[in-house]
């Protein structure tokens, strides 16, 4: 069920679950898969659309725009698991490197004592 009448932006604000998205933007899914990652998809939804400019696009192309990112981010799940693509920060911090302890000041360690 695409929609073709009012604010299209709007209309994805007011949703409250996942897959209001896909019915609102007309997008088939696996509910396996949304079930999942459903906050991995619209996050990633949001990165993806936080490299769009929408000012002064008209609301038909918003909303193709918007269903092409929401297949894309939903696409990126279904080939990979959300640890995967590291959508989070807890998750993206959990692959960083460690930073060695720094020693406290008035540490001597035993190789410097010969």
């Amino acid at each position: 069920m695409t929609t073709s009448d009012g604010n299209i932006l709007a209309k994805l604000n007011d949703a409250s679950a996942a897959e209001e998205f896909f019915d609102i933007l007309g997008v088939g899914y696996d509910p396996k898969v949304v079930n999942v990652a459903r906050l991995h998809i619209l996050r990633r939804m949001g990165e993806y659309l936080a490299s769009e400019d929408l000012d002064g696009v008209s609301d038909a192309d918003v909303e193709a725009r918007c269903k092409a990112v929401l297949e894309r981010a939903y696409e990126d799940f279904v080939k990979s698991s959300p640890i995967d693509e590291r959508v989070f920060k807890v998750h993206k911090e959990a692959i960083a490197p460690k930073a060695e302890p720094e020693a406290p000041a008035n540490f001597v360690s035993l190789d410097s004592l010969k």
